[in-house]
């Protein structure tokens, strides 16, 4: 889609909210609470930005976009150069962070940034009447986003702001009280949701009831597992690919002229999950479901590799 740059407002330090709109004022496509887009830059880079917006508004897709200290030409750029009225490449909303409607209660923990995806959320409880929390984990006051519209549900939230305290979030606590039935939700950074992650495996919360939405490769994760060379065979294309130890699906593909969708290369969005014909696949993503996973009927080709000698995909 190409869409308009309506409004632009520092919801935080660091932080840009970037109203997008239809050129026309038609209607966005629909999504569910927590999904993201990716946002192609005039600069040529394409990252992915979660909507913060509710669901029930098909006007708009409202983004928070964190400056990344580290920016790789994604977040700098949106601060310094986007404009009002600037034209936008902007894919459909996909979402691997949803609430999950058979959960009798939802607990959210937002890292910084990660409140994003978890606002969007937010709104769907309260316009169902969902019960729900929120610890808000932020290094400032004057680093919070949102807090304008939080304050609205003052009662079901807690911000723990570092320099107002001299210890650690709550997390542990938070989670020893959650009532049954309830999820987890967290977002932010990777030492954060390590802690709900363990804090949730002591306090006898299921891994099912705990959903995670990383904003970057957990460098201690399934992706730096060691690598073995495998084959690929292209079903439909008919070609056949030597994939090296140290290269990806993806990589080897696009070298021989394979144009293949994909963005973040990090197995974070889901753009390049292909269909997978046969072969075991070893999963090294952060979004695909455990049941997907089970099911060895995809594969995200910028990090997921072989569990035998060859692969046969849909393409």
């Amino acid at each position: 889609m190409k869409l308009t740059v309506t409004t632009l407002r520092l919801e935080a330090d660091g932080v840009l909210g970037v109203e997008l709109r239809d050129r026309s004022g038609a209607p966005l496509p629909p999504f569910e609470p927590g999904a993201h887009v990716d946002v192609s830059l005039p600069n040529g880079v394409t990252r992915q930005y979660s909507i913060a917006s509710s669901a029930t508004d098909a006007t708009r897709y409202w983004l928070g976009i964190g400056r990344a200290a580290a920016s790789r030409g994604g977040s700098s750029y949106a601060h310094a150069n986007l404009r009002l009225g600037d034209i936008l490449e902007v894919s459909h909303p996909r979402s691997f962070f949803g609430l999950h409607d058979v959960a009798s209660g939802h607990l959210f923990i937002a890292g910084g940034i990660g409140i994003t995806p978890i606002l969007g959320m937010i709104h769907r409880c309260v316009e169902r009447g969902h019960a729900w929390r929120l610890l808000y984990c932020v290094r400032s006051r004057r680093n919070a986003a949102y807090l304008e519209q939080l304050d609205t549900f003052r009662n079901h939230v807690v911000i723990h702001a570092d320099d107002e305290h001299s210890g650690r979030a709550d997390i542990e606590g938070a989670l020893q009280s959650l009532p049954e039935g309830w999820h987890v939700y967290t977002c932010g950074p990777a030492a954060m949701m390590e802690a709900v992650c363990d804090s949730a495996r002591l306090a006898g919360i299921g891994a099912s009831s705990v959903h995670l939405e990383r904003f970057g490769a957990d460098p201690t994760g399934t992706a730096v597992r060691p690598r073995q060379p495998f084959s690929v065979r292209l079903l439909r294309h008919g070609g056949f690919f030597a994939i090296p130890e140290d290269r990806s699906i993806l990589d080897v593909l696009e070298a021989n002229g394979v144009a293949l969708p994909s963005s973040c290369r990090e197995g974070l969005c889901g753009s390049c999950e292909i269909p997978l014909v046969s072969g075991q696949a070893d999963h090294r993503d952060y979004v695909l479901s455990e049941e997907k996973r089970c099911a060895n009927q995809s594969i995200l080709i910028c990090v997921s590799r072989a569990r035998c000698g060859e692969l046969v995909l849909d393409i």
